[in-house]
């Protein structure tokens, strides 16, 4: 039998800090105690916010706390050619369409929606997309890229759902209301997410779970943040054909106002941390690790 496979994958768009820490002790806890390998993954898909000094600090900020991981390291900005078989995988199944909005015009939609009724919001808060895209014929969707107009790739989520109408995911952590064991993910309350776009060639909910199936990940350890995003990623593996690995979420360290930490958190960052004097046990401390 396979060892199990873990994997840690910040994005190099700021510095580690606690919360980072937190997640990354306790896949190596995992892996240690399972006899398992722990893998670091770069999702540095995001090439305007992401930067090689990030990246490095966050090699040296994991080496300091004791954590060692495989090598080579995977990221994302290597492989675009594995989202963009992805994206034509269900763009074969008729799931995948163009939206041509701007952000603002989406929230000019999203406004006269809601001059009627409340419109639907996915589990982080954010509308669902208002448009008609999905309606416009073949020809018009290929003149508006030929022109040039940026466009996002979007899932016909309802489509989807229709294909894969009941879905499940093993829970051997904690969700953020205490779900355990079977959940049933519900990926239609995220509406028509985003796969990827014109300059970026894929989004988070489509690299994380290519990423996963490549690396044969089997267990997904990580934050109560991403508890409901799981939906979506079980809906794409299925459609995929990618193996489900067992999901463990965990709680989030938050700030003194109840907040998650974010990577302008500077009080917290490790960097800031290890200048103040603060050692790796120290930080295990503070997270509430022994």
């Amino acid at each position: 039998m396979s060892p199990p496979v873990f994997r840690f994958a910040p994005s190099p768009n700021g510095y580690l800090h606690l919360g980072h820490a937190y997640s990354a002790l306790l896949n190596a806890d995992r892996a240690r105690e399972t006899g398992g390998r722990l893998l670091l993954r770069i999702e540095d898909i995001d090439a305007t916010r992401c930067r090689p000094e990030f990246e490095a600090a966050i090699f040296e900020d994991l080496a300091w706390l004791g954590i060692a991981w495989e090598t080579p390291v995977r990221r994302q900005s290597e492989h675009p050619a594995d989202y963009r078989a992805a994206l034509e995988k269900l763009s074969a199944l008729g799931l995948v369409y163009p939206s041509f909005e701007s952000r603002a015009e989406i929230t000019k939609l999203v406004a006269a929606r809601e001059a009627d009724s409340p419109w639907p919001r996915d589990p982080d808060g954010a509308p669902h997309y208002p448009g008609t895209a999905s309606e416009l014929p073949p020809a018009e969707r290929e003149r508006l890229i030929a022109s040039g107009m940026p466009y996002a790739l979007r899932l016909d989520m309802a489509a989807a759902c229709r294909r894969v109408p009941a879905l499940d995911w093993t829970e051997a952590g904690e969700g953020p209301d205490g779900e355990r064991g079977q959940v049933i993910a519900r990926p239609e309350a995220w509406g028509d997410v985003i796969l990827a776009r014109k300059e970026t060639p894929t989004s988070y909910h489509l690299s994380v779970v290519v990423d996963d199936a490549l690396q044969g990940v089997s267990e997904v350890v990580r934050g109560q943040d991403l508890f409901h995003a799981t939906s979506v990623h079980r809906l794409l593996q299925v459609l995929l054909g990618l193996p489900a690995p067992a999901y463990r979420h965990h709680g989030l360290v938050r700030d003194e106002a109840g907040r998650k930490l974010s990577k302008s958190t500077r009080a917290t960052g490790l960097r800031e941390l290890r200048a103040g004097g603060a050692g790796p046990s120290d930080i295990s401390r503070l997270v509430g690790l022994r």
